[in-house]
């Protein structure tokens, strides 16, 4: 179900024999020469597709609800933004995914930092209500091999958080190993364990096969791999909501022709149509675009004729997948993204990548400027920026802006969470329908949230990754800054 890496070219490779000896455009200077002072550039064939992503193509689009808000929430007002090229999983996350982090955890910290396994536990007690009997449910949809490739569920918000770090490290773990730097280490134990920022810091060794060659005439003629090489990967995360939403409608599929700034048609859900069934004649006809619920008492129809056969939720990979290839976008689980919520967006908020849920940091380091040693559980230390540091920039001043012109000190508005209001600086935006909902949650444009460390037995969450360099994909990368567009239709 995962796809395979794709490489382009073997990185080791090319860092070992080195790149060619350009000289600087601006100094003369040669570079990747030790004789010229050795400062290396090298050649960076694109970005590669980490396990389980598809790219998307980044545009403008019109964010926000495009049909009549039923609830009366009025929290999804249209407006237009851009968001760059990302990366976002196939898929959502499954139990088997959840459970090979659970292993790890317990492998690594189970033994002298149990809390961190019983912390990163799904609530299976989800499945539980007063006048239902899902007992097996309990039991069994997390652990047992039937339901390995359905969606988890009981994840909090922060849960899925974690889950993405851990995924970042492991993923780039996996690439240091398979370009022969790096030898597997199975015996990682507590703050002994890979992690990537602690690795570019040099507070992580592992088992070391082979450095880089290094350039620099007074270094020691190897050393570790560096940000500069583009071998790492960028983080694992939550998409924004913008991406998610962005990546849901995939109006790619509707261009009026290959270059043409214009769509053929707008979309009410992830498809075409404002049907809820396949309508073409074939393999799919007449068969349901997701799981959802029908109508009273009808979660998968009859039987003989069950009608998503999917009951409460459906593998990961069920149903056809959206035209940026994400199955699921619209029903199954509902999924969890990064932004903090609010029900007003200002009028001059972003238009580009916009988001709430900036809380800028910066790593602790000591009187020198080195980086403080890691934790207990391998991670470096981040601490708040502060205003007074930041006194002369322009672009920002002070650490949090979960709350920035909607109920921080600078605005007119204030929430008395927990008397007046539920919204506070932890309630998250979970998005897209789930298996009990009705049509109405499927269209990408809604919106609801939930305290970040609350979870259900209905939303489930996916992984996205930012895409660095050329937002249309990696054959752009070598000298093709631009596209060049073809002739439209006369």
């Amino acid at each position: 179900m995962m796809k395979k890496v794709i490489l382009f070219g073997s990185v080791l490779a090319l860092v070992l024999s080195g790149c060619r000896r350009e000289t600087s455009q601006v100094t003369g200077w040669e570079y990747n020469n030790p004789d010229w002072g050795g400062f290396e550039v090298r050649d960076y064939p694109g970005q590669e597709t980490g396990p389980g992503l598809v790219l998307i193509e980044g545009g403008t689009f019109r964010m926000g609800n495009p049909e009549e808000d039923i609830a009366y929430d009025w929290n999804a007002y249209p407006r237009r933004v851009t968001v760059t090229s990302f990366y976002m999983d196939e898929t959502e996350i499954a139990n088997v995914h959840y459970r090979e982090y659970i292993y790890w955890l317990r492998r690594v910290f189970g033994t002298d930092f149990p809390e961190v396994v019983w912390n990163a536990l799904p609530d299976t007690f989800v499945w539980r209500s007063p006048l239902a009997y899902n007992e097996p449910l309990v039991k069994y949809y997390f652990r047992h091999p039937a339901y390995n490739f359905y969606p988890v569920v009981g994840v909090s918000w922060v849960q899925a958080t974690e889950f993405a770090k851990w995924r970042t490290d492991r993923v780039n773990e996996m690439i240091l190993i398979r370009e022969g730097i790096l030898e597997p280490n199975p015996n990682q134990t507590n703050e002994d364990n890979f992690n990537t920022e602690a690795y570019l810091a040099g507070q992580y060794e592992g088992m070391v096969r082979r450095y880089l060659p290094d350039l620099n005439p007074t270094g020691t003629g190897e050393r570790r791999v560096r940000l500069e090489d583009g071998i790492l990967l960028p983080d694992y995360r939550l998409p924004t909501e913008a991406e998610w939403e962005y990546a849901a409608w995939a109006m790619v599929g509707n261009l009026f022709a290959p270059g043409e700034e214009m769509w053929l048609e707008t979309k009410v859900f992830p498809w075409n149509g404002y049907g809820l069934r396949y309508p073409v004649h074939g393999g799919w006809w007449g068969a349901f675009l997701a799981n959802f619920k029908r109508g009273e008492g009808d979660y998968m129809g009859i039987a003989g004729a069950l009608n998503d056969a999917a009951c409460p939720t459906a593998p990961v990979n069920s149903f056809m997948p959206n035209d940026f290839g994400l199955y699921n976008m619209a029903g199954n689980v509902a999924e969890w993204v990064a932004d903090v919520y609010r029900p007003f967006t200002p009028m001059d908020a972003d238009d580009l990548n916009s988001f709430r849920g900036n809380v800028f940091m910066k790593l602790a380091v000591d009187e020198e400027g080195v980086p403080l040693e890691k934790d207990s559980l391998g991670r470096l230390r981040y601490v708040p920026v502060t205003e007074e540091e930041n006194a002369n920039r322009l672009n920002y001043k002070w650490s949090d802006y979960r709350a920035f012109k909607d109920g921080d000190e600078m605005s007119e508005i204030s929430y008395d969470y927990g008397k007046s209001t539920l919204i506070n600086d932890e309630i998250r935006v979970y998005k897209g329908g789930h298996w009990a909902d009705g049509p109405f949650w499927l269209v990408p444009g809604t919106r609801r949230a939930l305290d970040q460390n609350q979870s259900t037995a209905f939303i489930g969450f996916r992984c996205a990754m930012t895409r660095v360099g050329s937002p249309q994909g990696n054959q752009f990368e070598a000298g093709k800054w631009f596209r060049v567009r073809p002739k439209g239709r006369k």
